[in-house]
């Protein structure tokens, strides 16, 4: 039944390992633990149908830590309808159906090599919901200078068999501007894209550039938001 939805997030929370699911009439929710570093509840339905999923079944069974996300006027009216839930942030799903048409460069990483990640995350994206090592991370692409350095990365993480899903995606701030991180995001989307559906990413809606270049590779965007219990 989840594969019938026309919602990507829903159908790319559905499945996650060890994925719990809830449907009732008009309303379907998914919890994953420790999905990006997180534990979520990804929703789909009537707001009030979902409101009341939540309140007295999804939330009592799973705990405070489980915030729920979905599209983000659904997130709205449910908050709008749950005294005990704020809204906790917005953001922006992007996905694209298919390879993109873009130069592409970069390639898989070995296990040796992925500690310049690591650096190179520590010192220009501490943030990053992806880390070598980190639960649902499998696998990093690279992009180096003639001399080996590495200039950009991206990572295979979260991909499920229908969505593949792309993360910490990392540029050094010296060659920005350049393109660089454009070509290491096809690689890996056009890789993830053999044999899925999709391919997906969250992004913030204030990177502006990010959101930008993500359009450029084909990359449609869909506003999201999470909310919290309060």
């Amino acid at each position: 039944m989840v594969h019938d939805i026309d919602d990507p997030l829903m159908l790319w929370a559905a499945e996650q390992p060890g994925a719990r699911f809830w449907i009732r009439p008009g309303a379907m929710a998914v919890a994953c633990a420790d999905l990006c570093r997180g534990d979520r509840v990804a929703i789909h339905g009537d707001p009030a149908a979902v409101a009341a999923l939540l309140r007295d079944e999804v939330l009592p069974d799973v705990g405070p830590s489980y915030r729920p996300v979905g599209g983000e006027q659904l997130i709205a009216d449910v908050v709008g309808l749950s005294p005990q839930l704020k809204v906790a942030g917005r953001f922006a799903w992007m996905d694209v159906a298919g390879a993109v048409d873009r130069k592409q460069a970069g390639r898989w990483l070995f296990d040796d090599e992925l500690p310049g990640v690591t650096a190179l995350l520590d010192e220009f994206f501490p943030k990053s919901y992806a880390r070598p090592g980190g639960n649902g991370v499998y696998r990093w692409a690279g992009l180096h200078d003639y001399d080996g350095t590495l200039l950009a990365a991206a990572a295979d993480a979260w991909t499920t068999p229908a969505v593949g899903f792309l993360a910490g995606v990392i540029t050094h701030p010296a060659v920005r501007g350049r393109g660089v991180a454009q070509a290491i995001c096809a690689y890996v989307t056009n890789e993830l894209a053999a044999g899925r559906n999709r391919v997906a990413l969250l992004a913030d809606y204030d990177n502006v550039a990010a959101i930008s270049a993500y359009r450029k590779l084909g990359f449609d965007l869909r506003p999201v938001a999470a909310a919290r219990v309060s």
